[in-house]
């Protein structure tokens, strides 16, 4: 199979270049050639929402993603979130109100909720917003609309919802 052109993105604040089968995912992409396995392979169809990444400030399943269509683009992985020395705001939550239990959602839950908060800060409604004037309310029923694509088997929602919901009303950064 022919080479594809070269995409140059930023992943985590890295230069990096793929240039290899046209056909690989996002997914596959961090995972088998840049060595980021933060990024969990789940369902693999877009239906878990295990591998959400940030691209360009919005969350995607990289899975349903080709790494050749994000030439220019800033990829943000659960790694260029926080480190185990400096979690972030939100890794901080998940840690104190058990946001995980096995974990393997975990990695895309943050990210989810990191472009979460950042669609919210901007005034971006849901399916549930009452009001579109304005700021969205900040009811559990929001939170779980806007996390809906990411699935936790071992059922920690209320604790995620929990987490996020702390950096929501302290303001917390990243």
């Amino acid at each position: 199979m022919a080479q594809s052109p070269a995409a140059r993105l930023s992943v985590n604040g890295q230069s990096q270049e793929y240039s290899g089968d046209p056909r690989r995912s996002l997914l596959d992409f961090l995972r088998l050639d840049l060595g980021l396995t933060g990024t969990k392979k789940g369902c693999d169809h877009g239906q878990c929402g295990a591998c959400t990444v940030i691209v360009n400030g919005k969350r995607i399943n990289s899975c349903l993603s080709l790494a050749v269509m994000h030439d220019g683009d800033e990829v943000t992985t659960i790694e260029g979130i926080g480190t185990s020395e400096a979690l972030s705001a939100l890794q901080r939550a998940f840690v104190a109100h058990d946001g995980f239990q096995c974990g393997y959602c975990t990695p895309g839950q943050i990210c989810s909720a990191t472009a979460m908060l950042e669609e919210l800060r901007a005034g971006w409604p849901s399916v549930v917003t009452d009001e579109l004037a304005g700021l969205p309310r900040l009811e559990n029923d929001e939170i779980r609309e806007r996390m809906s694509g990411n699935i936790c088997r071992c059922g920690a929602y209320a604790n995620i919802v929990a987490a996020i919901r702390e950096v929501l009303e302290t303001g917390a950064a990243r």
